[in-house]
């Protein structure tokens, strides 16, 4: 099984989200590994896998360290499509499929972590939406109650219903300091939403709020 993990924005716990998973899918004697979709402003070994791994509790591993779980890695910390252009590259989704379809060959499940938000270009004209969309990938978007929350989360709920990609779970990260009035009130917006829009998608908490 593959699954994609999104979120509203970059550093909003998608990282984390992906060990998580990973570690339910290890205690329930899955065999699991994570991919990054691709990396900037990070040398190899990409430093969001070596966080995978230490979330998770184990070593690095030979698909690590060939590159095969993220094909992407490029020094500049700007948006996927530049840094790939000021490294004298283009990201090719048939590399990045052609990796996680290799990954998927040996182990239950595999767990992808995507670049920022969803509208993040990947190649100019072709997003992380439409890598998603491409595949039909169960989605797990991450959010969180930090002010201007429920915008981006809603229209990245409706991005997704739109291109008929499932999504599984959204995670709602108490990982920041928020009014804990804003905090329950945006999750009930998102519990409400969800029931009327989405009601096979699961609301999770990330940490407790």
């Amino acid at each position: 099984m593959i699954t994609f993990v999104t979120g509203i924005d970059t550093n909003i716990g998608k990282t984390y989200t992906v060990a998580s998973l990973a570690l339910d899918a290890m205690s329930a004697g899955k065999s699991v590994i994570t991919q990054k979709l691709v990396q900037t402003g990070s040398d190899r070994p990409a430093e969001d896998i070596v966080k995978h791994r230490e979330l998770m509790g184990i070593d690095l591993n030979e698909d690590d360290l060939s590159g095969l779980t993220c094909p992407y890695v490029f020094p500049k910390p700007a948006s996927p499509h530049l840094a790939a252009k000021l490294a004298g590259e283009r990201i090719d989704a048939v590399k990045i499929t052609k990796a996680t379809d290799q990954l998927a060959a040996k182990y239950d499940e595999v767990i992808i972590e995507g670049a920022g938000g969803l509208m993040v270009s990947l190649d100019y004209s072709f997003t992380v939406l439409d890598y998603i969309e491409l595949h039909c990938y169960p989605t797990v978007l991450v959010t969180s109650p930090r002010l201007g929350s429920i915008n981006h989360t809603l229209m990245s709920i409706e991005l997704i219903l739109s291109r008929n990609i499932p999504l599984k779970t959204l995670v709602y990260n108490c990982f920041e300091q928020t009014d804990p009035e804003i905090t329950a009130d945006s999750r009930k917006v998102f519990e409400e939403y969800l029931a009327e829009y989405s009601p096979a998608t699961e609301l999770t908490d990330l940490q407790p709020c």
